[in-house]
C-alpha cells in the first residue's frame, strides 16, 4: 500500500472531481499519461469495460455537441445512400 501525503492526495481528489471520476481512475489516467510521456509503455491490460460512470460521463459528453444537421435521420440516409 502506497501512502499519499495530504496535499498529493488534496490533488488527486481535486482531479478526480474534475474529471467527474473516481479517484483511482484519475490518478491511474495520470499516470499512464506520464508513462507515456516518459518512454515507458503502460502495462498492457486486457480490454477493459466502462463503468457505469464512465458510460454516463461519456453520454453527457456526447449530448453537450451541437447538432450539426438538423435534417432527420431518414433523409440523411437517404442522401448518404445516393451517393
Amino acid at each position: 500500500m502506497i501512502h499519499l501525503s495530504h496535499e498529493l492526495e488534496a490533488l488527486a481528489l481535486r482531479l478526480a472531481a474534475a474529471k467527474q471520476v473516481p479517484v483511482e481512475a484519475a490518478i491511474q489516467h495520470a499516470l499512464e499519461n506520464a508513462a507515456r510521456a516518459s518512454g515507458i509503455a503502460p502495462i498492457a491490460a486486457s480490454r477493459r469495460r466502462m463503468t457505469v460512470e464512465q458510460m454516463l460521463a461519456f453520454g453527457s459528453e456526447i449530448i453537450a455537441m451541437p447538432i450539426l444537421d438538423r435534417r432527420p435521420p431518414d433523409q440523411i440516409m437517404d442522401d448518404v445512400n445516393a451517393l
